[in-house]
């Protein structure tokens, strides 16, 4: 009988965002099933690797390993983006708007706009602007991007709570994508993403950055929060969770302290070179196998890596084909022999345990002749006579004292096992009440996003009757004025002609006319109007 792949039936489904235009434009999302999961169901868009560049020279800020592919085009951005893309096969190209840090380099936000759009023009794959998280700044520059951009489907990152309103805008004008950045909270994404849509921004032009921490910085943490989106969007389909996820691995990476230590500060840590892109490549891996769509890398074997990694877990295939890393740095070597603390071979002898003293049982005394006759046996016959044995008494001494040890050892064992039962039982209640605890403030939690979701989803019906009940007021308004107008108009317009029409007529007739009631009056004129006509 042939083995059949057990498989899961998911009901949700990841909504398809695509970024770019053109033919280079790129889609993601789509999949219908767990990463890679491509035996239970289908994965129509593999995940994307892209890489960064910044807007100005990093020579001062990166390790010399990450520095060493780019050290000719750093300084022009435009150069570096194209060495990206036409030499290193970048998929889409992330732009790291460093410049613009108010506590660095403060660049304005038409100065940063301008050198994004010569560096966006100058490629052909999707492009993504990643601000640097200070809502103020990030909300100037990305919505003058989205304005001389237009037309490009470019993404702009991150947009937070605080300036979603003003990005998500300036998105919904210019058709641009957005990037909805949160701290490591379901929730919290989940609260962006509805806050974005009732913006007006649509679910399907929205991609999720739950924030990326490195190997050994919180990577665990980011792998959970995405492996959990995933879950919610594909089995309790949860239609604000079913977007694509973007993760930004090589900034977070490259500036860990391990990732730009030399050999002579870590030598136990191995190649600097080989080490950062190590680092990287676990990184962003774990952040694959969790549910990312996208992973922004930075030293170009890391996205030769990577993509050999994806094409594998698609196609099948032996890692053994895939080639080292190859080194750009000269190699060096620590000498670990010279660091490792000399070897003690002393053997101490072991210490002999003193033997317990065995009291000497007390010596026996010698049989005495008397014989002792039970007072309730007169016959000498039945008297008996008990002869005390030294050696006898001596063993049976020894076996008492060993049954004794014997006891005090079963009673330690005893004892210690009442104290690892009594410790572990407390362990498993403080376990239970911490479990506990922690699901009621996540209850509260829960209840209180309800409720703020519920508040908001209030306010906004508030505002939209409102906004109705204005719009059909300022219509009446704006009829009334109208029939107004016309009436005015019409009324105008009769009077002039029938001044016109009494102009016209005879003196007599106007003197007589002037003689007769109202109605035989009104008669006369609509009669000499007829006539004239």
């Amino acid at each position: 009988m042939a083995f059949e792949i057990p498989k899961t039936q998911y009901t949700g489904k990841i909504k398809e965002v695509t970024i770019g235009s053109g033919s280079k434009a790129v889609t993601i999302g789509g999949e219908e099933v767990l990463p890679f999961y491509i035996f239970e169901g289908d994965m129509p868009n593999p995940p994307r690797v892209a890489m960064e560049i910044w807007d100005y020279d990093p020579s001062g800020e990166w390790p010399k390993a990450a520095l060493e592919p780019f050290k000719n085009v750093v300084s022009d951005p435009v150069e570096w983006a194209k060495m990206c893309v036409e030499e290193y096969g970048a998929d889409i190209l992330v732009i790291q708007l460093k410049s613009t840090d108010p506590n660095g380099m403060d660049r304005p936000a038409d100065e940063a706009a301008e050198i994004a759009k010569r560096v966006i023009d100058s490629v052909d794959v999707p492009v993504v602007l990643w601000g640097t998280a200070d809502n103020e700044k990030d909300e100037k520059v990305l919505r003058k991007i989205a304005e001389i951009c237009e037309g490009k489907n470019v993404s702009l990152s991150p947009v937070e709570e605080a300036n979603h309103k003003g990005i998500g805008a300036s998105a919904l004008a210019y058709k641009q994508v957005v990037v909805a950045s949160t701290p490591i909270d379901v929730n919290l994404a989940k609260q962006l993403n509805i806050l974005l849509e009732n913006l007006g921004v649509p679910l399907d032009r929205i991609i999720i950055d739950p924030t990326t921490g490195g190997l050994g910085y919180g990577l665990e943490y980011t792998y959970s929060v995405i492996e959990r989106i995933k879950m919610a969007a594909l089995v309790q389909e949860d239609d604000k969770l079913q977007n694509p996820i973007i993760t930004n691995v090589g900034n977070e990476v490259w500036k860990c302290k391990e990732a730009g230590q030399d050999l002579d500060e870590a030598p136990t840590l191995g190649d600097p070179e080989r080490r950062g892109v190590i680092m990287e490549c676990v990184t962003a891996l774990c952040c694959l196998l969790a549910g990312a769509d996208v992973v922004i890398l930075r030293h170009p074997e890391s996205v030769r890596l990577v993509k050999s990694f994806i094409d594998l877990m698609l196609n099948g295939g032996s890692a053994k084909d895939v080639g080292e890393i190859s080194k750009r740095l000269p190699a060096k070597e620590a000498d670990l022999l010279s660091l490792s603390p000399e070897p003690d071979l002393t053997i101490e002898e072991e210490e002999k345990k003193p033997v317990p003293k065995v009291k000497a049982p007390p010596k026996a005394k010698e049989p005495e002749k008397k014989v002792e006759v039970e007072k309730e046996a007169p016959k000498p016959k039945e008297e008996k006579v008990v002869e005390l044995r030294p050696k006898v008494e001596e063993k049976k001494v020894e076996e008492e004292v060993e049954e004794k040890k014997a006891e005090e050892r079963v009673e330690v064992r005893e004892e210690d096992k009442r104290r690892l039962e009594e410790e572990l039982r407390k362990k498993v209640e403080e376990e239970i009440r911490l479990k506990i605890q922690q699901e009621m403030m996540a209850k509260e939690e829960l209840e209180k996003k309800k409720k703020e979701m519920a508040e908001l989803e209030k306010k906004k019906k508030e505002e939209e009757e409102k906004r109705r009940a204005e719009e059909e007021e300022r219509k009446k308004q704006e009829e009334v004025e109208r029939m107004e107008a016309e009436f005015k108009e019409l009324r105008e317009k009769l009077s002039k002609e029938l001044e016109k029409r009494r102009e016209e007529m005879e003196p007599e007739e106007v003197i007589e006319s002037l003689d007769m009631e109202l109605p035989d009056r009104i008669g006369l004129y609509l009669t000499r109007i007829h006539k004239h006509q």
